[in-house]
């Protein structure tokens, strides 16, 4: 089953700037992903792309805004629609004339899946945070007391055992940490309060 996405260009520059509102984005969120795991993921992932937005890229609030939505709705189609990843929730926006960087964002979140290299700042990020997000929630699952007292160290020895997160792909996190220019270290540190705070 391919998910390539065979094209690389999305939405209409003109709808720039157009974004879901928080009602319409989570709305859309409850219809679409009935898992309650996965609407997890991707809160966390979305609340690591406000973080990142505000702390380290200091945007204005509409800004931060477009790149927690782009976190938020990144795997939406994958709980009903998953021969169709990415596809769907592309389309669903077109339709609703949301901002094209929101909508590339979301397709090249996983390159070697879909086909789309990222480029902005956004997208990178995006690609950066899903796999490792995973992996740290994964890895809190098995610990005592969660992400309390989690540090770098523990999450690096997970990565490197390969049957731990099978599913999470390692050269996805590698490659992702190499496009954006973070260190792997800097980036977990970065996940872990963030993701602590997300239920």
């Amino acid at each position: 089953m391919s998910l390539m996405l065979g094209r690389d260009v999305f939405g209409n520059e003109a709808n720039k700037g157009n974004v879901l509102s928080k009602e319409e984005a989570h709305n859309l969120l409850n219809d679409w992903v009935k898992n309650s795991r996965l609407q997890l993921h991707m809160k966390q992932v979305a609340a690591l792309m406000h973080a990142w937005a505000k702390e380290k890229e200091n945007l204005n609030d509409a800004d931060v805004w477009r790149w927690e939505l782009a976190g938020l709705l990144h795997d939406a189609d994958w709980d009903q629609w998953p021969e169709a990843h990415c596809k769907k929730i592309i389309e669903e926006l077109e339709r609703r004339n949301i901002d094209p960087e929101i909508i590339h964002a979301i397709a090249s979140h996983g390159h070697l899946h879909f086909g789309v290299v990222p480029q902005t700042k956004m997208d990178k990020m995006l690609y950066a945070f899903d796999e490792l997000s995973g992996l740290i929630h994964a890895y809190s699952l098995m610990r005592p007391n969660g992400y309390e007292g989690m540090d770098i160290k523990g999450v690096k020895k997970r990565l490197k055992e390969k049957s731990f997160a099978a599913n999470v792909s390692r050269e996805d996190i590698n490659d992702a940490c190499e496009r954006a220019g973070i260190a792997l270290d800097d980036l977990i540190a970065f996940i872990i309060p963030v993701q602590s705070k997300i239920e």
